[in-house]
């Protein structure tokens, strides 16, 4: 494969790779010729994003059910990927919850930790034992790497009941400029790609309803004037595995329509 954003030859890792914007992320890499590896814990959800990925062009595809909130279980799980393809260079570290309440009062502090666990925890051992292969990799004469995390627009705007979501946003934010920093000399860059209003399936039982309900209202006030789907995040999948994106790190790039400088 001959195009700008090839991706033949490099393993790509998505924690919550079997829907949304995770599954979109990987299936821009697949496109490319890449191989997939998918971290997620529902077998039969896993089962269909590994034939979507196959079927769009990736050179092979793994799933494997991993639960990022373990440190064991991230270090065991990159012992497992290492073994079945060799190498790793891409990871999105993109698992989280969705946030649950409308007000801090609300919160019960179990859910303030069992959050932070998955969403910003399982992120940053999700990013360091990715970086961990990268650098061994780098050490041994084949420097190069791409670390990023998912955002949200909770990182410029405050959220009313939704702080352990912004907050572990904010924070997985700040981890990857310091692997931007510390890791640059090996040729591993680390940035964030911050989505806007996306539908997944983690709207709930009925997608299709929701898309509508928030089409409507947030449309809008939308640049583009329509809502963000997994699709949306093929290109920047694509992007940040290839090597086009070898000279940029420490980035958060927005995937919003326009609604972060809307009017």
């Amino acid at each position: 494969m001959s195009k700008l954003f090839d991706c033949t030859g490099k393993v790509t890792m998505v924690t919550g790779g079997n829907g949304g914007i995770g599954l979109g992320f990987a299936k821009g890499c697949a496109q490319m010729g890449g191989d997939i590896a998918i971290w997620a814990r529902n077998a039969e959800k896993n089962a269909a994003a590994k034939a979507e990925l196959l079927e769009a062009g990736a050179g092979r595809v793994e799933t494997y059910i991993v639960d990022v909130s373990s440190e064991q279980a991230v270090i065991d799980g990159y012992a497992q990927l290492k073994a079945d393809f060799g190498r790793l260079d891409c990871v999105f570290a993109n698992s989280g919850p969705p946030p649950r309440y409308d007000s801090v009062f609300d919160m019960p502090t179990k859910h303030w930790h069992d959050f932070q666990a998955v969403a910003l925890h399982g992120a940053f051992y999700t990013l360091r034992e990715g970086a961990r292969l990268m650098v061994e990799r780098a050490k041994a004469g084949e420097p190069g790497g791409s670390l990023v995390a998912c955002g949200s627009g909770s990182l410029y705007q405050g959220l009313a009941g939704k702080m352990e979501y912004a907050a572990s946003k904010c924070g997985a934010e700040a981890v990857i400029r310091c692997l931007a920093v510390e890791l640059g000399e090996y040729g591993i860059r680390a940035n964030v790609v911050a989505p806007g209003l996306i539908i997944t399936p983690m709207m709930g039982p009925n997608p299709d309803a929701a898309d509508k309900a928030l089409s409507a209202i947030y449309a809008p006030q939308t640049p583009m004037r329509r809502l963000g789907y997994g699709t949306d995040f093929e290109g920047i999948g694509a992007y940040l595995c290839s090597d086009a994106s070898s000279f940029m790190s420490g980035e958060t790039v927005f995937i919003d329509g326009g609604y972060k400088i809307r009017p």
